[in-house]
């Protein structure tokens, strides 16, 4: 969310001026396929994911209890699954199954293709991050983080890699935008802004992701996290499950919402994803091993005492592109195996 460049020029003309250099990753679970190429001399990514299918819905209400609530019924609409079907090829069948190939009527409004988002001009750490690599199991303890992880965050930090944010949280960058905003001048600590996430396309709410960016500019991650802030957390995630449902008149619940934050973040200011919980389709965004649900967090802040997060271990998973994983991460893996007594294995030979 917000790595969107903050040159004025057309988002069309910019990805008309692309040219094609490679392909990054393609992945068929999450149907995203993210493209290398420049753009006047500079690198740029693009990333396109297969749209939702959509459906109309439509709203009955029950009685005028204030506690009842809406029923959304689905049904079929013009460009629809069904109804949007302009070309149909069998493939195959077997008994009572079938198997096929459709081309459905598409609308930029109603039915695109699929969401398009551009990086440009990029850095080599975008392109390191989409582009495809192993993945490890990484046991971060507290001095692994003093010693390789926080020199890294102060570096970025001083490299100003957080403008972006900054323009959204005290600038018009994405004002149009924004979901919800509260920002007191006197109590930045309670202030907090949401608005929509980049893979989510803003219509289909069944894959509804936004983001929570707070202003509190003390935390870059869940390492700064301490048993003081519980309480902060805890009002933070109760506004989020009150303001977001209300938000889109109730079509998701509370408790229809995956609230969680990333270790490693992509970014280190503290921020908040909130998620549809029928979205399937976020890769390992969602998975063990880099998301931690926000209620999880708040209830470990009661029992790691007053330094929180800092004085635990945390296991988490990260790419072999990252540049923490080069910057001694990877020689953790190694130490903390072999003090377990597990051997690391050679990689395998190719054609074995």
């Amino acid at each position: 969310m917000g790595e969107f460049s903050s040159d004025s020029e057309d988002f069309a003309t910019l990805i008309d001026k692309f040219q094609f250099v490679k392909v990054l990753d393609s992945n068929p679970q999450t149907k995203v396929i993210s493209l290398l190429g420049t753009i006047e001399g500079k690198d740029a990514i693009i990333t396109a994911e297969k749209t939702h299918f959509v459906f109309d819905e439509t709203v009955h209400r029950r009685g005028s209890d204030e506690d009842s609530k809406p029923i959304f019924y689905h049904c079929e609409g013009e460009y629809s699954c069904v109804n949007g079907i302009e070309e149909l090829k069998q493939i195959t069948n077997n008994d009572i199954y079938y198997w096929g190939l459709s081309v459905l009527r598409q609308n930029i409004e109603y039915n695109p293709t699929a969401k398009l988002n551009l990086i440009w001009p990029a850095t080599p750490v975008h392109v390191k991050k989409y582009e495809q690599q192993n993945f490890h199991l990484v046991k971060e303890t507290p001095e692994a983080y003093k010693n390789i992880v926080e020199p890294y965050i102060k570096e970025m930090h001083n490299k100003g890699r957080l403008a972006w944010v900054n323009n959204i949280l005290y600038g018009d960058a994405e004002a149009d935008r924004v979901v919800y905003k509260d920002y007191k001048e006197d109590n930045k600590k309670d202030s907090f802004i949401i608005l929509p996430d980049m893979k989510w396309d803003g219509n289909n709410l069944e894959s509804l992701y936004l983001v929570a960016i707070t202003y509190r500019n003390d935390i870059s991650s869940l390492r700064d996290l301490k048993m003081s802030d519980r309480d902060w957390l805890k009002n933070i995630y109760n506004k989020i499950r009150t303001i977001v449902p209300a938000c889109y008149n109730y079509a998701v619940h509370p408790d229809e919402l995956r609230v969680f934050v990333h270790y490693q973040p992509s970014y280190y200011h503290f921020h908040i994803h909130i998620v549809n919980i029928k979205h399937p389709g976020l890769g390992n965004g969602i998975s063990t091993g880099k998301a931690i649900l926000l209620d999880e967090v708040i209830d470990m802040l009661q029992y790691l005492g007053p330094e929180g997060y800092m004085n635990k271990t945390i296991t988490y998973v990260i790419g072999e592109n990252h540049d923490l994983w080069k910057r001694g991460l990877d020689k953790e893996v190694s130490k903390e195996l072999n003090k377990e007594g597990v051997p690391k294995l050679p990689n395998i030979v190719e054609g074995f």
